[in-house]
């Protein structure tokens, strides 16, 4: 009989602590403390496991050699997009990440931390700036997260409980979304409908009208749009959404917000996004950051469950942080908050306010313009392969949709001969026969040509 052991590095895996801790909650098993947790999210039975390592050098050795299976995208030419994009990371961001001041603190006052409640002001205000909206909460985990706290805003705001979204949306984005839709108390729970779009990802504006009714609590758009498009109806989409008393929001990527309208003059009343585009690396396995922000309304301020910065001055006139309506946040007041946001991305508010400051609007402008010059070039070059359609024409921001139905292959094949035969990462399967690519600042019109090449061979 194999010996039984606690877990060297989680003390309340011992027996006899783990009966004391069930029997202060009056419980005789753990299975009611996972009950919320679905039945197909849990292991039926243990895993095949090996046998455990209790050296740290061969443990170190097996993980190593885990890590050596690895094919970063950054080392190769990846045209990977659709929610992790490969943006420029200046090395003065990571720098300043990297410093001491910033990495190893987790939390404090406003008192003891007055450096990082100075750079966290920064980033509300720089991408209030942007947005073209007042108030901008401290990050969440990702877009996907900060999309479901708003849903979830607009639900209370409006006491309704329809969402109105793209059919054409991120599934990882939408997994997470739904998540935040699915709330364990029925009444809270948001009905998510779901509206057709055009091949880039553009929303149908008279299916949107037939859909929205006296139960719509938000219309959502996005734009760019998941597969490339700029949403070029989203005056006529807040003007639906006010036509029947619903919340209008906007996710947007702010790396775009050089060359478009900003949310903020164009009717919306909750934006939300993903701040991974300014200044963070092309992580996978943690939240990336993601971004809430409206008007300065104390409607809307009394409905956010992020932890909100603000600046104020003392009475000898010295300047002073603070945490606004921190009583309302799952950190003030646990699961009587308005939403559970737990721990987040702090740190990555400290790399975009360093990634704004650095580029300002100047820069933005430049970012975006030759963003969209190398989608234009992209889009026109790939259309000259055989057996590759580009889907949509006109107003796409770095991504494109590649059909290569007429070549009669599938996409994951494809994908594996470029990464195989060329190095190259190829797009993100969104059919059989259909993938998103994204060009960004980082590929170069050689890069672009290369991948034209590849192709050509591939499908030859």
């Amino acid at each position: 009989m194999a010996q039984s052991r606690a877990h060297p590095f989680m003390p309340n895996s011992a027996a006899a602590g783990k009966a004391a801790l069930l029997g202060e909650l009056g419980l005789t098993g753990t299975e009611p403390l996972f009950a919320q947790i679905p039945a197909a999210h849990r292991l039926q039975a243990l895993p095949d496991l090996p046998p455990a390592m209790t050296s740290e050098v061969e443990l170190s050795r097996h993980l190593n050699a885990l890590l050596d299976r690895n094919r970063p995208a950054g080392d190769d030419l990846s045209f990977l997009g659709g929610g992790i994009w490969q943006h420029h990371v200046p090395a003065v961001v990571d720098e300043i990440v990297g410093r001491a001041e910033f990495l190893t603190p987790v939390w404090g006052t406003p008192s003891s931390d007055f450096g990082r409640n100075q750079v966290w002001w920064e980033f509300t205000s720089q991408l209030g700036a942007l947005l073209g909206l007042e108030l901008v909460g401290l990050p969440v985990y990702s877009w996907g997260a900060a999309a479901g706290h708003a849903f979830r805003m607009a639900a209370r705001l409006t006491g309704r409980t329809r969402i109105i979204l793209p059919a054409a949306i991120s599934p990882e984005r939408l997994a997470v979304i739904e998540g935040y839709a699915r709330s364990a108390d029925p009444a809270m729970r948001l009905e998510l409908v779901p509206a057709p779009c055009d091949a880039t990802g553009r929303l149908d504006l008279a299916a949107v009208a037939a859909l929205a009714d006296a139960n719509t609590a938000a219309i959502y758009y996005e734009n760019p749009a998941y597969l490339g498009g700029l949403e070029t109806g989203a005056a006529e989409l807040a003007a639906i959404a006010a036509r029947v008393g619903a919340e209008t929001i906007a996710g947007v990527d702010p790396i775009s917000l050089g060359v478009i309208a900003p949310p903020g003059e164009l009717g919306v009343d909750i934006a939300v996004g993903t701040i991974q585009t300014l200044g963070v690396h092309m992580h996978a396995g943690g939240g990336l950051g993601g971004f809430i922000a409206t008007r300065d309304e104390a409607r809307y301020a009394a409905e956010y469950p992020t932890l909100l910065n603000s600046l104020t001055t003392t009475v000898d006139g010295q300047l002073a942080f603070g945490l606004m309506l921190f009583h309302q946040s799952s950190y003030g007041s646990r699961e009587l908050g308005k939403d559970w946001t737990g721990n987040s991305t702090y740190l990555w508010a400290v790399a975009a306010a360093t990634y704004m400051a650095l580029l300002g609007p100047a820069g933005f402008a430049e970012i975006g313009h030759l963003i969209l010059a190398r989608t234009r070039f992209a889009a026109e070059t790939l259309a000259g392969v055989n057996g590759v359609k580009v889907a949509g024409t006109g107003g796409q921001f770095r991504e494109l949709l590649l059909d290569f139905s007429a070549s009669g292959r599938r996409v994951d094949a494809i994908n594996r001969a470029l990464l195989d035969r060329h190095g190259i990462f190829g797009g993100i399967e969104i059919t059989l026969n259909r993938a998103l690519f994204a060009f960004t600042e980082c590929h170069s019109e050689a890069d672009i040509m290369a991948l034209a090449d590849a192709l050509r061979e591939v499908l030859s």
